[in-house]
């Protein structure tokens, strides 16, 4: 089906929208939107990807992109009970998009235009999506775009300080509102000093942690400890995500189930909030 054809089927769901009603007086919640599922590997963090470890697992490929039943989540409507009318998903709600893939894949550029107008009609709520594919951002964004649209937040994925150096020019240049900076799975030191220094209150939030799963690489606390002083150095948020499956702290191995992982690295007590 040709990107245009899934356009105007999306488009058919408003053609009748119900009038209008009171403010939502449903609670937000936080939503998974994943548009298409299916990726392929680009770069060293991607080589123990959950995403292929899941869909291996039930003899599905994962490295194939397809569009999913959920396509149209954000614009579905309730059919039954208190609520007929309106959203499923509540006004306020955050979106986790295309957790499954990446949003800029080329194998997505047929359904994108469709995405981007439902992001579009729920300005309502935010919408948070991680590339790997910063150098297709600009040929793929809405005509409408400008200056970026404020409830849309694009991070990076810094891996490692070779992913840094290669997608941190590109992508601190590009017209995003909010950037911020996953380094995670971190796999090495990463001094994103220079780039705060040379792209001035470009980068608000960095975010680490280590890899998860069976095959985990090793994180060094010690590298997530500079990360986080190189952060309120420049005034940056910061957030220790997950510690990962192994982590090495003071010259010890620790193997930290998965349920685990988050909770540890909260306990570390080195996030901080912008200045």
């Amino acid at each position: 089906m040709k990107w245009d054809d899934v356009r105007t089927k999306y488009q058919q769901l408003n053609l009748f929208p119900p009038d209008p009603v009171s403010p939502d007086p449903r609670s937000p919640v936080t939503a998974t939107w994943n548009a298409w599922h299916g990726c392929t590997k680009v770069s060293p963090g991607c080589m123990h990807c959950y995403m292929y470890r899941r869909d291996e697992s039930v003899g599905k490929d994962p490295s194939v992109v397809n569009k999913t039943k959920s396509f149209s989540l954000p614009v579905s409507r309730l059919r039954t009970g208190a609520y007929t009318g309106r959203y499923k998903i509540p006004s306020g709600s955050h979106f986790h998009t295309c957790f499954s893939s990446d949003f800029f894949h080329a194998d997505a550029d047929r359904w994108r235009p469709a995405a981007w107008d439902m992001m579009r009609d729920r300005s309502d709520c935010t919408f948070f999506m991680i590339t790997k594919r910063p150098e297709r951002i600009s040929d793929h964004l809405p005509s409408d775009w400008n200056d970026g649209w404020d409830h849309v937040r694009i991070a990076v994925t810094c891996e490692n300080q070779w992913a840094a150096d290669l997608r941190l020019p590109i992508y601190l240049n590009l017209p995003i509102r909010h950037k911020s900076v996953m380094v995670e799975p971190m796999l090495t030191a990463v001094d994103l000093r220079p780039y705060f220094r040379n792209y001035p209150g470009q980068i608000r939030l960095v975010s680490a942690g280590g890899e998860s799963g069976p095959d985990a690489r090793p994180c060094l606390y010690e590298w997530v400890v500079d990360l986080q002083r190189q952060c309120s150095e420049y005034g940056a948020a910061f957030s220790y995500h997950q510690t990962g499956a192994r982590l090495i702290k003071d010259g010890k191995t620790y193997n930290i189930p998965r349920r685990y992982q988050h909770d540890q690295a909260h306990k570390a007590g080195l996030d901080i909030s912008g200045g």
